[in-house]
């Protein structure tokens, strides 16, 4: 029986994810896939650790609220509210006071996916408006066990200087008001970027 070298391989592996691919369409054509400037690859190697320290102002009260909801839960006496869906656009301020300076906003949507506990599928995005992160973005996608002390959900992504981000954010509830709904809470995000 023949052994097949691992080398010979993986060599053929590494040409064939090299080559540009070209898609003729009519008389144009398109490049599918192409080989990365080393240049750019060379940047790629400078990944940094940073924390991000912020409040999230979700409200539900008042003339303009920056939470509202979708989708209202099927049982209106689930103590969990399992199907609620919240669309959010909440100000993300540097300290508790939504008067305090404004750095951003969290865009997307909560919506209660537990039937056990009150727990949110959380999926947004923090797009920041101030300083050089202007326009960049990070993407937070997982579970918020709100009643917990401490709440992890992981940073899945990013756009601008938060290209290729990855991380996780930690939420604890500073202030929540049981009559109108409204919370405040502090994240702390650890994101690894380039």
């Amino acid at each position: 029986m023949a052994r097949i070298s691992a080398f010979p391989l993986l060599t053929i592996f590494i040409f064939i994810s090299c080559i540009t691919v070209q898609v003729t369409y009519g008389d144009e054509e398109y490049e599918f896939v192409k080989a990365i400037d080393p240049k750019v690859a060379l940047k790629m190697k400078k990944e940094k650790l940073s924390l991000f320290r912020f409040y999230w102002h979700d409200i539900l009260s008042g003339k303009a609220p920056t939470s509202v909801m979708v989708v209202p839960p099927p049982k209106t006496n689930s103590f969990t509210a399992f199907g609620l869906v919240n669309m959010i656009d909440n100000p993300l301020t540097v300290g508790p006071d939504l008067s305090s300076k404004l750095v951003g906003r969290a865009q997307g949507f909560y919506a209660s996916a537990s039937q056990e506990e009150i727990g949110f599928l959380m999926t947004m995005n923090f797009a920041f408006t101030e300083g050089k992160y202007n326009g960049s973005t990070l993407t937070v996608l997982g579970r918020n066990p709100v009643l917990k002390k401490v709440r992890e959900m992981p940073v899945v992504g990013g756009s601008g200087l938060f290209r290729f981000a990855n991380g996780y954010a930690q939420a604890s509830t500073h202030n929540f008001d049981p009559k109108t709904g409204d919370a405040v809470v502090e994240y702390n995000i650890y994101v690894m970027h380039y």
